[in-house]
């Protein structure tokens, strides 16, 4: 906290500043001149504004938007460039990167990579195509993070692309002003003893909720994004962080109390009590801003092939069907995590014809990309590619073996 205090002003011309020079038991003193306030003021400001900034307390808005489709979720796909909003090329554009986008909107899973010049109006003539070749591989948080071409050639408006995302907010009728007054609050200040995710399909997805002295509350929506899900998700033991949703629909509202506290999370927590905090302003919040949050939920996974059941072809059950993981970026760590899931001990390092003994697998690759650190408990905390999404073929199937 930074505390600006006046100066009291001497009766000479100029601002002194004090300095001091000893002289035997006693001080003397010197003044000399200082900058005026004039020249400090603005450079106190740039502080605070960095200091904030730099704590999350300062949102700054998504760099992406989507226009002119029938909710915020879907449209032609517009990107911000030194305060210019232009069109993004649909050279390369496809599902992965669609993906990209909802995950920064707060949107929830992609749908689909339409053609941009769907959506009325079209873009200005005037307006600028800002890039093109984007790239993502679908693990990234922004659209800034994937590779792209920002000199744009041979790319008109006709070829604007677009992004339709599977949950757009909710339209409810609920006026969120009604019901300021008579919701309970809870100070940002106590420290909630648990979380959890409520009135979803499974304990990874739902409203959030925390706990204080055996009182669960709703959490207000100022603060949450990407980052302070990624947290909660990883709390919670579940997977990568796919929604933030800041707005809960009438079926899914809370009832309870509301947590006045404003996140500051940086993603990197290990809890959301680990996160900066601020208070809010009292009445500021309905159980129309109740946060909703999706992870990715557990899955099962086997090792086939080997004499026993701790080595093996990986393979991973997703809808309903297993299928097998790519050996792309596949290493130690990701061994490791295997074998803690499946009980198994302590990954063993198995030589090429050990691994080819496994044989390859058939049917569907399920995950390719798979990056963990070794620390998380099971492999579906690890990041990876969108379910399906590969450039593999099955005898670079990922075989294990582990020590027990």
């Amino acid at each position: 906290m930074l505390l600006l205090h006046k100066k009291t002003s001497l009766s000479s011309s100029s601002e002194p500043k004090l300095s001091t020079a000893a002289q035997g038991p006693t001080s003397s003193f010197k003044f000399q001149r200082s900058p005026s306030a004039v020249q400090i003021m603005p450079l106190l400001l740039t502080l605070i504004l960095a200091i904030c900034t730099g704590l999350g307390f300062l949102e700054s808005p998504p760099r992406v938007r989507l226009v002119g489709g029938p909710h915020r979720c879907e449209g032609r796909v517009e990107v911000e460039r030194n305060g210019q909003w232009g069109t993004v090329c649909d050279d390369g554009w496809d599902l992965q990167d669609v993906t990209v986008v909802c995950r920064e909107l707060g949107c929830g899973a992609a749908k689909k990579s339409p053609t941009g010049t769907q959506y009325g109006p079209l873009a200005q003539k005037d307006q600028s195509v800002l890039t093109q070749n984007v790239n993502c591989n679908g693990m990234e948080d922004t659209l800034a993070q994937c590779e792209q071409d920002e000199d744009v050639f041979n790319c008109a408006h006709e070829e604007d692309a677009g992004a339709s995302c599977e949950k757009p907010e909710s339209s409810s009728s609920t006026d969120p002003d009604s019901s300021f007054s008579m919701v309970q609050e809870v100070p940002f200040f106590l420290v909630p003893d648990r979380v959890r995710l409520a009135s979803g399909s499974g304990h990874c997805m739902g409203r959030v909720e925390v706990e204080h002295k055996g009182q669960w509350s709703t959490v207000c929506k100022t603060g949450w994004n990407l980052q302070a899900a990624k947290v909660l998700c990883r709390q919670l033991g579940c997977g990568k962080a796919l929604v933030a949703q800041r707005h809960c629909n009438e079926t899914t509202q809370g009832q309870r109390s509301i947590w006045m506290s404003k996140m500051a999370c940086l993603g990197q927590e290990a809890t959301l009590q680990n996160c900066d905090s601020g208070p809010l302003k009292r009445n500021s919040c309905t159980h129309h801003d109740d946060t909703w949050v999706e992870c990715e939920g557990a899955f099962d996974l086997r090792l086939v092939g080997g004499d026993k059941f701790c080595s093996g072809r990986l393979e991973v059950l997703h809808k309903n069907e297993w299928g097998t993981v790519c050996d792309d970026s596949w290493g130690e760590q990701e061994d490791q995590v295997v074998c803690k899931q499946l009980g198994c001990g302590k990954p063993l390092v198995s030589s090429s014809r050990t691994r080819k003994r496994y044989g390859p697998g058939a049917g569907l690759i399920w995950l390719d990309d798979v990056h963990c650190s070794g620390k998380e408990e099971s492999l579906y905390q690890c990041k990876h590619r969108l379910w399906g999404y590969h450039d593999c073929v099955h005898k670079e199937d990922v075989s294990v073996t582990c020590s027990e």
